[in-house]
Order: C-alpha cells, then sequence, then structure tokens
C-alpha cells in the first residue's frame, strides 16, 4: 500500500503542471463580466490542490488504521477532477 501511495502522490504533484494551465486559462470565464456560473468554475478548478493535499495526509494517516480499499477511496478523490475534465473534452 505504501507503493500505491507514493506513485498516486507522484502522479497528483505532475497533475499540477496541467492544473495550473486550465487554472489560469479559467479567468476567461469573466471576460462577459461576474456571472455565479463563472464565480462557481473558478472554486470548483481551484479546489483541486487543496483536495489533493487534504486527500493526501489524510490517506498516509490513515494508512494504517484502515484497509487498503478505504486508502484507495481516498486517495481517489480528487480523480473526480480529472475525470470530470477528461469527460468534458471528449464530450465537447
Amino acid at each position: 500500500m505504501k507503493f500505491y501511495l507514493v506513485i498516486i502522490q507522484v502522479l497528483y504533484l505532475l497533475s499540477l503542471i496541467p492544473w495550473f494551465v486550465i487554472w489560469g486559462l479559467s479567468f476567461m470565464v469573466f471576460d462577459n463580466g461576474i456571472s455565479a456560473w463563472g464565480i462557481s468554475i473558478m472554486i470548483i478548478v481551484s479546489l483541486y490542490p487543496v483536495a489533493v493535499v487534504i486527500c493526501s495526509i489524510l490517506s498516509w494517516f490513515f494508512r494504517v488504521r484502515f484497509k487498503s480499499l478505504t486508502i484507495f477511496f481516498i486517495s481517489a478523490i480528487p480523480l473526480l477532477w480529472v475525470i470530470t475534465l477528461g469527460a468534458i473534452l471528449i464530450g465537447y
């Protein structure tokens, strides 16, 4: 399980590079003015690194206490952002 956590942390670290580009481009939602939709998009995109850090800390903290399946689901929560972005890009 320790090997899995190290690999997933490295992948999350590498995913912060494209996230930074996407975060910078997300400010274009305000080109037509400030709206609730634009604010919600920015909040969702901006929360990705927060989710990565919190889930990483929790998965390492609970590594000894819980089963490996629980640790997998805790560490996979930030993948929701990645899967959603991939679905939007493929469907768009």
